[in-house]
């Protein structure tokens, strides 16, 4: 008897064991057809493929002002606040020995782009546009500073809308225009979506390179009845003449010095040099045209006292 259990135990266990095998090879085999479908059916319309989520561009811009800058350079930096729906403000910074330190107020404001206006001397004006907190950074002089209130230009554009980036051609055929090329769009590019900005694009940030100097102008893209689309100032205006551009930001290994620099001191000595050429020109013409004014006396004729009496 005991025999006979064991065999028939041995039996039921190999059956039990053939059905567990069967079931799983069973939904293997489902699955596998489930997966095909699946497949089938992406292929058919990619509609329903699993879309990855959308770029999201956080670029954030600080910008701020040294201790000591005069008006029209103060009312400049507004002009640019106003023109960069992505920009946050802060207050002016008084070490301007340190400029590390920007580095760490670009942070506590969540911001990885940076225009400083250093002003100095209450008369020259230097803007630093960098990337923080590993650079690169360029330093600019800033000259031919003209506002948006100063012109009074009749162009005129929405508050916050996205600009266009235009740049010259001339940014292509030189390296350091290159890297300059890519710091400018991403600082003065408004993020696509940002909570500031506006889903518009109606003016033109206009880039171009003259007498090696970069000249900036703001322009309104106006569209008549006729479908014709013209361009017309807005303002600011104002043209940046390239020092130099750092590794890091705010400081590090120069990766370009610009050749033709002419400090603003240096400048204002050869302007006051070419006056005093000019005024020693008329005092040795005045001193010439007087002795030979002196030379060309006429001598006394004999003949002109015959008739006195």
């Amino acid at each position: 008897m005991s025999n006979n259990k064991s065999a028939q135990n041995g039996a039921g266990a190999r059956k039990r064991k053939r059905a567990a095998a069967a079931a799983a090879k069973e939904k293997e085999q489902a699955l596998q057809a489930k997966v095909e479908t699946k497949a089938e059916e992406m292929e058919e319309s990619p509609a329903k493929r699993r879309e990855l989520p959308a770029f999201k561009n956080k670029q954030k811009g600080l910008i701020l002002c040294s201790r000591g800058v005069t008006h029209r350079y103060r009312h400049l930096m507004n002009d640019m606040r106003m023109l960069m729906p992505h920009g946050k403000a802060e207050s002016k910074m008084d070490d301007k020995s340190h400029l590390g330190v920007i580095n760490e107020i670009a942070d506590l404001n969540n911001c990885n782009d940076v225009l400083f206006f250093e002003c100095r001397k209450k008369e020259d004006l230097y803007l630093w546009v960098g990337k923080t907190p590993n650079g690169p950074s360029a330093k600019f002089l800033v000259l031919n500073v003209h506002t948006m209130d100063e012109m009074k230009l009749t162009g005129n554009a929405m508050r916050g809308s996205r600009p266009i980036l235009s740049f010259d051609k001339a940014f292509e055929e030189q390296p350091h225009y290159l890297l300059l090329k890519e710091l400018f769009v991403q600082v003065f590019g408004t993020p696509k979506g940002h909570r500031k900005s506006k889903p518009f694009i109606d003016h033109i940030f206009y880039f171009s390179i003259v007498d090696d100097k970069i000249w900036f102008r703001n322009y309104q893209i106006v569209e008549n009845e006729k479908k014709e689309r013209t361009l017309v100032e807005i303002g600011p205006r104002f043209v940046l003449y390239l020092h130099r551009i750092f590794d890091g930001s705010f400081g590090g290994p120069t990766l370009y010095l610009n050749p033709n620099w002419i400090s603003p001191n240096r400048m204002r000595q050869m302007q006051k040099k070419d006056v005093a050429n000019r005024f020693l020109e008329r005092k040795i013409s005045k001193q010439l045209r007087e002795k030979k004014e002196d030379e060309l006396v006429m001598p006394e004729n004999e003949i002109d006292n015959v008739w006195k009496a």
